[in-house]
Formats: structure tokens, C-alpha cells, sequence
């Protein structure tokens, strides 16, 4: 299917009247785009008119209306994005005073990233506003279950601490982080669950918006997934690794 539905396309050559642009002649060439997205779409009638159209000298070709919108969206978003994980990690570093600690929480944000990041390129979904929305909202779902993790592992160790005492060794500090990290097991399954049957419907949907809601659901629902194995599995093993550390052994 070249380039994908094009719903319509209206060329506006001024026949009955001269429009031009800072003294320029102008020619509009108007589509509507359905059934994928506009990045790609603009991408691929790009490459294709650079294969099969030579510019004639003095003419320039510029792409506008929501392509442009679009990609003035996306400067923006990638000037936000860090700017937000840096206040994050610098309110992480407040609560929990130390920024090893909060480095540690903020590695959920790269192991997010790699699960989504893979089912989108899986997928074929280019960057676009939808897909960073849909990462955003990974992120901030991915650093609150890393916080509620450390929390339950903080909370198992103070249990075990003031269960022995001043006996407390290196075999308690392990069986302090399995018990927090069993514990949080099946609040973690329970929430990924919850996330990806919830966005799992707009994957197979056919309906209006569904080329935008589809690109914004990959990312999360990628991302769920692999942070499932982190927090779970990575978050316990750095908690046990800094801890031991403090405790000189």
C-alpha cells in the first residue's frame, strides 16, 4: 500500500489568483493522512521524492501544517523529558538523602526505556508527540514502583534490625531483602497486570484516534515489562550491594 492511506490530496496552484511568500511564487500540495502516523508518513514521501523528483534550481520544498506542529512538539518534549528526570532525581535525593540511593531508584527510567524502546522498534512506530507522552508516563510509572520497592525492602530490614539487635549479620541483611522483595511480588505483578490489560485493547483497535493511541500504549506497555524485571529482580540486588556496603562487610 504506497505510503499508506491518503485520504485526500488537494493541490492549490493559484489558477485564478498569484500566491506568493516573501516574494516568492508558492504552490500548496495538501493531504489527509489515515491509518498510520504523520512522521512516517512525511519520512517516507520525502525519501520518495528525493528518488524520483529532481528540485529544479530556485524552487524549495518545506513540509508545514501538523508535520511542522509536530515536530515543534517533539523539540520541546526532548528539552522537558531530561529536565524533568533531573528534578526527579533531585527530589529522590531529598527524601532519601543520599545519591546512591537516588541513582539507584532512577535506574528503573533506563530499564523502562530499553522494554519500550524494543516493542516500539518491533512494532515499526517512529518517534512522535504520542510516543513520548506514552514514555513520560512510563517513566513516572516505572520510578514509583521503584521507590515503593525500596521502601518495603527499608521497612523489612528496620523489622529485621530490631528483631536481632545488636546480633544483626550479613545472612539477616539477606533474608531482611528477600522478605521485602517477596512481599512486594505480587503488588508489582499485580500493577503491571493491571497496566497492560487496561492498554491492551487499544493495540487491536480500528477506530478513530487508534494511530495515535497505539503509538502512545507501545512504550508503556513495553516498558511494563521490563521494569517488572527490575524492580523485582535488579532493585533488590543494589539494595543488598549499598547496604552491605554501609555495614563494612
Amino acid at each position: 500500500m504506497p505510503l499508506g492511506q491518503v485520504a485526500s490530496v488537494r493541490r492549490s496552484s493559484g489558477a485564478s489568483e498569484i500566491s506568493s511568500e516573501d516574494g516568492l511564487l508558492r504552490v500548496f500540495v495538501q493531504s489527509n493522512v489515515h491509518g498510520r502516523d504523520l512522521g512516517g508518513f512525511v519520512k517516507e514521501l520525502q525519501q520518495r521524492i528525493a528518488q524520483s523528483i529532481e528540485v529544479p534550481p530556485g524552487v524549495t520544498l518545506k513540509w508545514s501544517g501538523q508535520y511542522q506542529s509536530q515536530l515543534s512538539a517533539q523539540r520541546t518534549l526532548m528539552l522537558i523529558v531530561p529536565v524533568v528526570l533531573l528534578i526527579i532525581f533531585m527530589l529522590l535525593t531529598v527524601v532519601f538523602r543520599s545519591v546512591m540511593e537516588a541513582a539507584h531508584v532512577i535506574l528503573a527510567v533506563p530499564f523502562a526505556l530499553t522494554g519500550g524502546a524494543l516493542l516500539q522498534y518491533l512494532l515499526g512506530y517512529n518517534f512522535s508527540v504520542a510516543v513520548w507522552i506514552g514514555y513520560i508516563a512510563l517513566f513516572g510509572t516505572a520510578i514509583q514502583t521503584g521507590v515503593v520497592m525500596v521502601v518495603y525492602l527499608e521497612e523489612a530490614l528496620a523489622r529485621k534490625r530490631a528483631e536481632k539487635g545488636s546480633a544483626f549479620q550479613l545472612q539477616d541483611l539477606k533474608l531482611a531483602v528477600v522478605e521485602g522483595a517477596m512481599l512486594r511480588l505480587r503488588p508489582k505483578v499485580m500493577t503491571v497486570s493491571t497496566v497492560i490489560a487496561s492498554l491492551l485493547p487499544i493495540m487491536w483497535s480500528t477506530r478513530t484516534g487508534a494511530e495515535v493511541m497505539k503509538p502512545l500504549a507501545t512504550p508503556v506497555i513495553g516498558g511494563m515489562l521490563s521494569s517488572l524485571l527490575h524492580v523485582l529482580i535488579v532493585t533488590p540486588v543494589i539494595f543488598y550491594w549499598l547496604r552491605r556496603k554501609a555495614l563494612g562487610v
